[in-house]
This record gives structure tokens, C-alpha cells and sequence, in this order.
């Protein structure tokens, strides 16, 4: 549930306080003024007015995202910002949750671990995004920063064991945040919770949801009474029975996920549960309507529900969220339906953030009276105004239903819809005019997602959201645009826009590359289907000299067909050609970024040319990847930590053993 915050106002480089180049202020009180600058490009800006100005941002700087791995080598990141106490890096593109990414792509923490750790001495947080992350690089960073590490979060990682994670428990004495959510963790025990009791005594928060770790319920307990500061945990799937003593001995927990209801219908094995009284925020599994008593006392005071891998109804939806006044984040699927939604508007006025996934496609769980559509979206517009961020899968959608988004959610700064393929008649399309209406009232955008089918939106939409989007800075459109035209008046309008995802597109391969040149601040692009030629030289197009290409072997395994043996692909996708990303960064050691200091450079253009099956162009500005597979074969991958929902006549297999989600993704998927 993803989304970044609206920008605060920003500083330009015409900022100068007495004079030109700063001279008239001391050193000490422009080292304070400049403590107060938090974002990143006002501090870029605040850095070009003089070199001393520059020399001080250099050293008051706390924080640092890395947007991509290889984009600034870890020595160079040092020279920039020798007192960092916050970084922040990542890896793959999220290409890689469909499989796109070959298994031996990179993204290696290796070098950032080995450089970094112990030369930045103030360093007390640290973050990697889907990085392959071993347990000797694990045992390096605790021992250069163990004695002062406080936040630890390793977000959709892979490599490591919890061999690793007793290493951190043992030595990071002052850890207070663990975040291992989506990682593909190697589970050699659970005595690291055991160790993180006894070790770590401050910890605030403990997370690693939607991963395969086991956990006994007695160590959560130990977990409890030894760190009176833990104020949320969430675990991988553990019976909620199990946990009444964890609750009890957890006084200060406010925030909860991953408790599961093994046996539905068995009541009186959760009644003597009792969540702890500051608890606001919760996540449970295969709650079905029976279960929902054990929340009804402390619904009031709920301000955060996860409902997305639960059992219930329309009806269960109803009546659990009118007890819940107070909600500011809800995330559902969309069996929750129109009435549901109803509900959410006239109950949930202080809602912020609203999340409503889609159902089980394979004949489980599937949304009663035809799931979420127009009707459903616009009493939310009308009755929760405060929204910040809205996600949904919906059945059917009109223009007016979007212009009530515009009309009453001026907070919005986030908005993304899918319209789903299982109505054969949608009401009315193109939705040129709504969307024109949306992008035009809600002038906080700054996110902005459209997966619709073939002729949801014109060429005159497209421009539309050129024209009305000049604050966004990313954007996923799928099934959009008419002819090569739309695509260039879209681009002309996108002065902003720094990342774009194409899917299921009808453009051409040079109208691709004119638009792409056309958006000054473009960094990233991931185009899914387009008409593509034989050779891919109107791609070209956007070459430049300094580029370097790298060509990469297909991947047998992306393809990932369905029980009737065709792709998890758009219908349009399926009769265009193939996928080519685009990312835009200062490279500087690019010979040596896909190894990770583990293995040879790359190879030349000329020993990789023939009968490659992708390429990749990078360089100072930019990289272009081309795979030359079509997308009916590279499309749909294994995604980690896509948890698809249970078939309701799978509870027996739950009480015979541990349930092993199937962690899936589509090319429609939200992102979070």
C-alpha cells in the first residue's frame, strides 16, 4: 500500500539568504538553517548555490536514497556524504516481481555493505529494497555498525538465512526496527527471536509478514516481556489461539498483523483472546464471519484494518466496518462490493487511505453482486473526503463516477484503478472527460495509475492526461491511446513525470522513443507490449553515444501459463510485440555493477551480439532494455510476496499443516 506523501513547497536555486553566494551568514547558522531542509531536491537546489554552500550540504546531510543500485558507486556516494546517518538503496526494477529479471541479474549488497559500513560512522539506518543480500554481508555490516545500528530493513530481499538474522539480534544491541517483510528468507530455526528478546531490549518494531519463517508462540511471548518498548509486530501466518499470552504480556503493542483463525466455525478456541488496549491497527487471516466477535469490543478504536486475506462476505464487510468509525487506512478486496463501500462512506469519514484489491480469479472467493463499480467509487468520493490515496479493481466505471473523485477529493495524491475484464459490456468508455475532470480537481496528484481495456480512453484522453498532469511524477497507464499521436500529445504535457509504465500499448516503436525524449525528468520507463518490429532500430532513436548495451539470454522460466495453457497477459499485449524498460541514471562503474565486485566484468557488445535475446542500454543518462521474446512468453512471472486467497474448501488442508500461499502477480497489478 504504497504512495509517497504530497511534496511540501519547494526551494528554488534563486534561495540566497545576504547575498549572492551566502558569505554573510556564519558557518554554525547556516549548518542549522540547512538542518531544517529535508527534501532531497531543495537540498539539491540549496547545494548549487555556492561551493560553500555545497561543502555544508555535503555534511549536514542525514539521509540519501539511492533510487537505483548502480546508478552512484558506494565510493563516490561516500566522498558526496561522509556524515550520512540514513541510507536508503535500491535494487532491481519491479520488473523483477513477473519475472522479467533473470535470477543472476545483480542488485548484489555486497559492495555497498563492504564500502559503506565502516567508513560512514554515523550510520544508524539502513535500507535495501529487492538486493541479494547474503549472511556474510550481514556479519559485515553488524561488525563495522552493530554498536550503533537502530533500523535494519531488508524490503523484498533474498539470499540470507536466519543465521544472518542471529548475527543482528546478538550484536545490534540498539536496534529498535527489523523490517524483513516479502523476503525470501532460508529458515535454519527461530532461536533469532530468541535472541533479539534477550539481545535487543528497546526494539519498537518487528515485521516479517508474508515470508515462510515459523515462529513458536512462546518466543513472541519472551519477545513481549523482554522489549517493554514493542509497539508493532507482524509475524507469518500463527494461530490466533496461540498468541493470548503474547497479548497479554504486550502492553504497549499498537499495531498487529498476521494472526490467523485456523478453524473457522470453532468460536470458543478465540474467546479468551484479548488484544492488548493501545492496539489500533490490525491485520488477521481467514477471518470469516463467525470470528469477527473477537474485534467488536475494540473496533471503535481501530484506525488501521487489513481485511485483503480474510473469508468474509459483503454482509461480513458490512457489519464489521460499521463498528469501525474511527478507520484512516482500510485495505480490502473487492467481495466487499458496492454496499460494502456504502457502508465505508457513511461510517469512515476520517478514511485517508483505501485499498480494494481484487478477488480470487480461479472460482474461490469471488465478489457478490458484481464487485466494486461506479457506484460504489462515488459514494466514497462524496462521503470520505479526507481520502489521501485511493487503489482499486473494479467491474465498471463511468465518467461521472471519476469527476465525483475530482470533485470532493481534493487531499488525493495517489489514484490508481484497474478495470477488470469480467464484464462483457461496460457502461461507458472512453472516459476521456472523467479522466480530464480527476486529473483536473485533484491538483495534489502526484501518482497516478489507469489500467482500462482496449478503447477505455481515446487519443484525446491521452492528451487530456498530458495536458492535466504537470505535477506527477509517476504514472502507469494500460490500454490506453488510440495511434502514435495520443502518445506524443501525452508526452509534451509530462514536464514532471520521472517514472511511466506502458502496458498492453498499440504505440510504435519510434513514436515510444519521441516520447520518451520529449519528457525532460523521465528516469525510468517499462513498456509491456507495442508494436514492435523486427529489428528494433525505430527504438534508436533515443540512443546516444555514451550509452553502453548489454545483451541478456531469455529466461525459460517467464513464462507462467494458466490451467488452459495461455499467459497471465492483456488480450491486447498478447498481439503486439514485447517489453522494453528504460532507466535513467548517472552510471559510473557500469562494468563492473552487474557482478557486484563477485565476478567478471561484462561482457563487449561484440562477444554478446549474436542471438541474444534482450538487450540493455546504459550509460550517463539512461539504460533501455529490449527483450526480444514475445510478451505472450516473457510475461508473468512468480511474483514474492503476492499471496493469492484460499479457496474457502481448502480449511482442511489448513488443519492438516501449514498453508503454502502461492505467491503470485499480474501485469495489471497496482504495485504497492
Amino acid at each position: 500500500m504504497g504512495g509517497e506523501a504530497p511534496e511540501p513547497r519547494r526551494l528554488t536555486r534563486a534561495l540566497s539568504i545576504g547575498g549572492g553566494d551566502g558569505w554573510w551568514l556564519p558557518e554554525e547558522m547556516l549548518h542549522l538553517v540547512m538542518g531544517f531542509v529535508e527534501d532531497p531536491r531543495d537540498r539539491e537546489a540549496a547545494s548549487r548555490v555556492c561551493r560553500r554552500w555545497h561543502r555544508i550540504d555535503a555534511l549536514s546531510r542525514k539521509h540519501v536514497t539511492v533510487p537505483f543500485c548502480y546508478a552512484v558507486s558506494p565510493a563516490r556516494l561516500l566522498a558526496r556524504f561522509p556524515r550520512l546517518q540514513s541510507l536508503a538503496v535500491k535494487g532491481k526494477p519491479r520488473a523483477a516481481m513477473y519475472g522479467l529479471i533473470p535470477e543472476d541479474w545483480g542488485a548484489y549488497a555486497r559492495p555497498w555493505v563492504t564500502e559503506l559500513a565502516a567508513p560512514l560512522k554515523c550510520l544508524k539506518a539502513l535500507q535495501l529494497r529487492r538486493m541479494v543480500v547474503t549472511d556474510d554481508d550481514l556479519a559485515e555490516l553488524v561488525r563495522a555498525r552493530g554498536h550503533m545500528l537502530q533500523e535494519l530493513k531488508l524490503d523484498k530481499c533474498t539470499g540470507f538465512s536466519t543465521d544472518g538474522l542471529r548475527l543482528v539480534a546478538r550484536a545490534c544491541r540498539s536496534l529498535r526496527t527489523l523490517f524483513l517483510e516479502e523476503c525470501q528468507i532460508i529458515d535454519n530455526g527461530s532461536e533469532w527471536i530468541r535472541d533479539l528478546a534477550s539481545s535487543c531490549p528497546v526494539l519498537a518494531t518487528l515485521n516479517f509478514h508474508m515470508t515462510e519463517l515459523q515462529v513458536m508462540p512462546a518466543e513472541l511471548e519472551l519477545l513481549a516481556k523482554n522489549c517493554k518498548s514493542l509497539i508493532s509486530l507482524k509475524i507469518s501466518d500463527c494461530d490466533l489461539s496461540d498468541l493470548i499470552g503474547f497479548f497479554h504480556s504486550a502492553t504497549a503493542l499498537e499495531e498487529f498483523a498476521g494472526g490467523a483463525f485456523n478453524e473457522q466455525g470453532e468460536l470458543a478456541m478465540y474467546g479468551n483472546v484479548k488484544f492488548p488496549s493501545r492496539l489500533c491497527s490490525l491485520g488477521l487471516t481467514f477471518m470469516g464471519t463467525n470470528e469477527m466477535a473477537v474485534i467488536f469490543p475494540f473496533s471503535a478504536i481501530l484506525k488501521k484494518l487489513d481485511l485483503q486475506y480474510t473469508f468474509l462476505t459483503t454482509e461480513g464487510h458490512c457489519q464489521l466496518i460499521a463498528k469501525c468509525p474511527n478507520l484512516l487506512v482500510l485495505a480490502v478486496r473487492n467481495v466487499i462490493g458496492d454496499r460494502g463501500l456504502g457502508v465505508v462512506a457513511d461510517t469512515c469519514k476520517k478514511l485517508q487511505r483505501l485499498r480494494i484489491e481484487r478477488g480470487d480469479d480461479e472460482g474461490g472467493l469471488q465478489e457478490e453482486q458484481g464487485g466494486v463499480s461506479q457506484v460504489g467509487l462515488t459514494a466514497i468520493a462524496v462521503g470520505c473526503r479526507e481520502l489521501e490515496y485511493i487503489a482499486a479493481y473494479v467491474s465498471d466505471i463511468t465518467n461521472g463516477a471519476l469527476e465525483s473523485i475530482g470533485t470532493f477529493c481534493k487531499k488525493l495524491y495517489d489514484f490508481r484503478l484497474v478495470l477488470l475484464d469480467r464484464e462483457e459490456r461496460i457502461t461507458e468508455l472512453p472516459l476521456d472527460n472523467g479522466v480530464r475532470a480527476l486529473l483536473r480537481g485533484c491538483t495534489k496528484l502526484r501518482r497516478f495509475a489507469l489500467y482500462l481495456r482496449p478503447g477505455g480512453l481515446s487519443d484525446v484522453g491521452l492528451g487530456y492526461i498530458g495536458q492535466c498532469s504537470g505535477n506527477i511524477q509517476y504514472m502507469l497507464l494500460g490500454n490506453v491511446g488510440e495511434t502514435d499521436d495520443g502518445l506524443i500529445r501525452f508526452a509534451l504535457g509530462c514536464v514532471n513525470l520521472r517514472k511511466l509504465e506502458l502496458r498492453s500499448c498499440c504505440f510504435s516503436e519510434r513514436a515510444l522513443a519521441l516520447a520518451i525524449l520529449h519528457m525532460p525528468a523521465l528516469r525510468y520507463v517499462w513498456v509491456q507490449g507495442y508494436k514492435a518490429s523486427q529489428t528494433g532500430r525505430d527504438l534508436m532513436v533515443m540512443a546516444r553515444p555514451f550509452w553502453n548495451i548489454e545483451f541478456t539470454p531469455p529466461n525459460p522460466e517467464n513464462a507462467r501459463l494458466m490451467e488452459d495453457g495461455e499467459p497471465c497477459v492483456g488480450s491486447q499485449a498478447q498481439g503486439h510485440g514485447t517489453l522494453f524498460m528504460l532507466k535513467i541514471f548517472a552510471a559510473e562503474m557500469y562494468p563492473l555493477m552487474r557482478t557486484g565486485g563477485q565476478g567478471s566484468p561484462l561482457d563487449t557488445i561484440e562477444r554478446r551480439i549474436e542471438g541474444a535475446a534482450s538487450m540493455t542500454m546504459i550509460g550517463l543518462s539512461s539504460v533501455v532494455s529490449f527483450p526480444a521474446v514475445g510478451v505472450k512468453d516473457a510475461i508473468a512471472g512468480v511474483a514474492p510476496g503476492r499471496r493469492q486467497h484460499c479457496h474457502p474448501d481448502q480449511k482442511a488442508v489448513r488443519k492438516n499443516g501449514p498453508i503454502a500461499w502461492r505467491h503470485t502477480s499480474r501485469p495489471d497489478d497496482l504495485g504497492t
